[in-house]
């Protein structure tokens, strides 16, 4: 595997986006903080961004199933760096709208990058190590964050803000001619094009055919409900200790938990059933989600996202491993549309609740909430997957 050149080209153009992704972010976060005081109207303001990918989803999935995907790529990368100079404006104008007009943008060239990263990764490799890329492309992606929000951190001590976005023009750009670099077979996507002509509709079908696929995309739901809410809570326990440097602690922490848990993730699903693991994975975010209830302590608060990162670390390849084996290839495209779409809805609807639960009962309220209904969600997916006898595996 780590001969193909695609491989490290995926890894590599993984870790460079990230850079631009973070940077982008924090410079998000850092811009909202000045221009709007409530939480609940950040999370608006962001929402409208997911909002726009969701609306394009399933036009990207289709086009990713009847188009060459590094095709995709290559228009979704023109996408982010045209969306960086909207940013610019926004800086200039210190206009919130125009920083909405980015996030639409930077979200529409997602919709398509993501779906189409994780249909190429199957083309790239042997069944047997997909678990090993899946792992690697997010370690890459965590990388990627540790340093990105790290450096952007620093950055904002010393530089102006718009220095967090030329950083993200340079490093979209050089994203860009990277992916230009890959080398695909995509001549079996090709007499797809010419034969497959059936819609984003045929995606439930097909679902109602592949329980096990069914089985983990609904289980999906119960890391999406804290990451829906990750970088508000990192905000509001930074407002809580009074520190800024803290929610660079955060982020670090939960970093290298997700290496560790990407890094043992092949020896772990060696030793424990798949089904077993993803389901004690889910308990173990439904309690580290009321760990968030001590979060005026710097240690709990750091214990939380350190155990979350170790359970998304072990959870999310474990996932797209089933998805890229048991979903049929020729609906690769329009499956990954509509797994985003599903996490675009659960992230607005988190995204919103939680700027509303931050203003009114605060991050020990919000905590309790989503704990309790993470775990009631995991008993009952546990419940219901052992009366229908759904074995998950992920040969």
């Amino acid at each position: 595997m780590w001969k193909n050149h695609n491989v490290w080209i995926i890894l590599l153009g993984e870790f460079v986006v990230g850079l631009g992704l973070w940077a982008g972010i924090i410079g998000n976060l850092a811009f909202m903080q000045e221009v709007v005081p409530s939480d609940f109207h950040k999370s608006l303001i962001i929402s409208i961004g997911i909002l726009a990918g969701l609306v394009v989803a399933p036009l990207a999935g289709r086009l990713i199933d009847q188009s060459k995907k590094k095709t995709v790529i290559q228009f979704a990368s023109l996408g982010r760096i045209i969306s960086v100079f909207f940013m610019f404006i926004a800086l200039y104008t210190n206009s919130v709208i125009w920083m909405i007009l980015f996030l639409i943008t930077l979200q529409i060239a997602a919709a398509f990058y993501m779906p189409a990263l994780q249909s190429i990764i199957p083309m790239v490799v042997k069944d047997k190590d997909l678990i090993t890329l899946n792992a690697w492309q997010m370690n890459a992606r965590t990388i990627s964050r540790i340093v990105g929000t790290a450096a952007a951190g620093l950055m904002l001590s010393y530089f102006e803000l718009k220095w967090l976005y030329i950083i993200s023009l340079i490093v979209y750009i050089l994203m860009y001619f990277i992916t230009n670099g890959l080398k695909l077979d995509e001549t079996m996507n090709l007499s797809i094009q010419g034969k497959e002509k059936g819609g984003f509709k045929e995606v439930l079908p097909m679902l109602k055919e592949q329980p096990v696929v069914l089985m983990t995309l609904v289980l999906m739901l119960i890391p999406t409900l804290f990451l829906g809410s990750f970088n508000l809570v990192i905000m509001k326990i930074s407002e809580i200790h009074q520190s800024t440097t803290i929610s660079g602690l955060l982020y670090t922490v939960e970093g290298i938990g997700f290496m560790l848990g990407a890094a043992g993730l092949k020896y772990i699903a060696d030793r424990v059933n798949l089904g077993t693991l993803l389901f004690g994975l889910a308990f173990i975010i439904g309690f580290m989600e009321l760990l968030l209830l001590l979060a005026d302590s710097t240690f709990f608060a750091l214990l939380t996202f350190g155990l979350f990162g170790f359970s998304v670390g072990c959870f999310f390849p474990t996932t797209m491993v089933i998805f890229q084996k048991q979903v049929p290839k020729a609906f690769h495209g329009r499956f990954f549309s509509f797994r985003n779409m599903i996490d675009s809805v659960v992230f607005q609807i988190v995204l919103l609740s939680t700027g509303m639960m931050l203003d009114l009962i605060g991050l020990n309220g919000m905590g309790l909430v989503f704990g309790i209904i993470s775990l009631s969600l995991t008993i009952s997916f546990l419940l219901f997957s052992k009366k229908k006898n759904v074995i998950m595996h992920a040969q």
